[in-house]
């Protein structure tokens, strides 16, 4: 398990060394202030207080998106990169085996998309106290730390999607194009009975808080994520399949 983290450690590390690293994060500060600046000019009674907002916009629908595309932007070279720079070989020939490594990667891409989710939560809170109230409202901790799952696993979906089309192509620009295409047909639905077995209308469990309707008929939260758990079990075969079969110059 040691050993583990130090590789988990070390790919933290080299993600932390890069000057981009503190980028989105910084995005992620400014980005609510702006929007909370804007919505309080045009409609100040649009949230009733700083946990109202923080509520709604850490939601797939508010800056879940953000999130996400940062993280892609992020992390899509986490991989890609180590193959087209030819360092992937010197990690080969330690005593590790491809799998610990592979896995280290995986670990790390989810830490960071973590850390953006943490930040991107904090900085919300911050501003809506800024430009709203700190009380009022019926929103309590349990609701922002739910609609803060609900943004985690939009962008840890992505995050997964990421790391495989990263392994599968060892092209970051490939990689952050067939991802950005993806957030921004995720919205979609295609009110077929057989779409409700794609990956992007299970995406956002929220739709199923406070009774709300399902993307499409039929569905259920407990159906998205048995559909989310099946779509990460082949995003990881497929990757870790074929990391561990691929010959390395």
């Amino acid at each position: 398990m040691r050993k583990f983290s130090n590789l988990v450690l070390n790919e933290w590390l080299k993600l932390f060394k890069k000057r981009s690293f503190f980028v989105p994060h910084l995005i992620l500060v400014l980005f609510p202030l702006v929007l909370g600046y804007i919505i309080h000019s045009v409609s100040p009674e649009t949230f009733a207080s700083a946990a109202e907002f923080t509520k709604q916009m850490l939601l797939p629908t508010g800056m879940g998106q953000v999130m996400a595309i940062l993280t892609i932007i992020g992390t899509a070279g986490i991989v890609a990169k180590e193959h087209s720079q030819g360092t992937v070989k010197f990690l080969l020939i330690r005593a590790r085996s491809r799998t610990a490594i592979l896995a280290s990667k995986y670990v790390t891409v989810l830490l960071y998309a973590l850390s953006l989710t943490l930040v991107a939560a904090a900085a919300i809170f911050l501003s809506g106290l800024f430009w709203f109230t700190a009380g009022g409202g019926d929103t309590g901790v349990a609701d922002i730390l739910l609609s803060m799952l609900y943004g985690f696993v939009y962008t840890f979906m992505y995050a997964t999607l990421v790391f495989m089309l990263g392994v599968l192509t060892n092209s970051t620009g490939v990689t952050i194009g067939i991802a950005m295409f993806a957030v921004t047909m995720d919205k979609i639905v295609i009110n077929r009975e057989f779409y409700k077995y794609f990956l992007f209308p299970n995406l956002d469990l929220s739709a199923y808080s406070n009774g709300g309707n399902p993307p499409l008929p039929g569905m259920t939260i407990g159906f998205s994520i048995l559909m989310l758990a099946v779509y990460i079990l082949v995003f990881l075969l497929a990757g870790f399949t074929v990391f561990r079969r691929r010959d390395v110059a």
